[in-house]
C-alpha cells in the first residue's frame, strides 16, 4: 500500500522544484547558475517544444532537483517571486505543483466517484485526499500513456 504512494513521491520529490514563469530568454545555463548557490544540483530539466510552430524554444518552465530537501526549501523560499528578466519566477516544490494542477483538473473531492479501498491505514482525515490525488494522478498518467500511444500509431500509418 505504501510503496503505491513511493511511484509519484519517492525522496527524490522533496528536493525536487518547479521553476515557472521562466522569461524565454533564460537559458539553460542561467538556469543552473541561478539555482546553483543553494546547493548541489543534481538534475535539471529544462523543457522545450518539440514539434509544433514553436519547436525548438523554451516552454517556460524546468524543474530543478538538488541533492536535499533543505538545499531545495532554501532554494524555493530564496527565489520565488525573484525578478529574472523582469518576470517574477514561480518556484515550487514539483510535487505540490503537479498536485495543484491535478486537483484543478479532477476536482477536490475523492475524485471520480470510485471507492479507493486500499488506504485503510487508519483514521487520517488526510489520508483520503491524498489517495484521491494519487489515483488522479495515476489516471492522467495511464490517459497521456494511452495518448502518446495512440499518436505513436497515427505516425507510423
Amino acid at each position: 500500500m505504501d510503496k503505491d504512494n513511493n511511484v509519484f513521491f519517492d525522496d527524490k520529490s522533496e528536493s525536487r522544484l518547479y521553476v515557472g514563469n521562466l522569461d524565454l530568454r533564460i537559458t539553460e545555463a542561467a538556469l543552473i547558475k541561478m539555482f546553483s548557490p543553494f546547493g548541489k544540483i543534481v538534475f535539471e530539466d529544462f523543457l522545450w517544444h518539440t514539434c509544433g510552430p514553436k519547436r525548438g524554444e523554451p516552454r517556460g518552465y524546468a524543474f530543478v532537483e538538488f541533492r536535499t530537501k533543505e538545499e531545495a526549501k532554501l532554494a524555493k523560499e530564496k527565489m520565488h517571486g525573484k525578478l529574472a528578466c523582469g518576470r517574477p519566477l514561480v518556484v515550487r516544490f514539483a510535487r505540490d505543483k503537479y498536485l495543484m494542477e491535478m486537483e484543478g483538473k479532477y476536482g477536490k473531492s475523492s475524485g471520480g466517484g470510485g471507492s479507493n479501498k486500499s488506504n485503510v491505514s487508519g483514521p487520517e482525515s488526510g489520508q483520503t485526499s491524498r489517495s484521491a490525488k494519487i489515483a488522479a494522478i495515476k489516471n492522467k498518467l495511464k490517459t497521456m500513456d494511452e495518448e502518446g500511444h495512440d499518436k505513436k500509431r497515427q505516425k507510423q500509418h
